[in-house]
């Protein structure tokens, strides 16, 4: 009976840093995972930013041709 009681005793006293082995793991795991998404969350407010700077470069490129493309529709009517 004394001997079951060693092996038991052990096999608990072996479950607690096995135990917090899994733990630390698992918390390191989601603590990667949670920088992951606020990295990937931070690239897709970046994309969102760039396009919009494009975007507004491309309305103030158009507006540009237009008013290059009017000025040169004057030039023409003087001759």
């Amino acid at each position: 009976m004394g001997y079951i009681t060693g092996i038991l005793i052990v096999g608990i006293v072996m479950c607690v840093p096995i135990t917090a082995i899994i733990t630390d793991y698992k918390r390191k795991t989601m603590k990667f995972k949670a920088d992951m998404v606020r990295e990937e969350i931070e690239l897709e407010r970046l994309k969102q930013q760039n396009f919009i700077i494009e975007t507004e470069k491309m309305k103030l490129e158009l507006e540009q041709m237009k008013l290059d493309y009017t000025s040169g529709k004057n030039e023409i009517m003087k001759i």
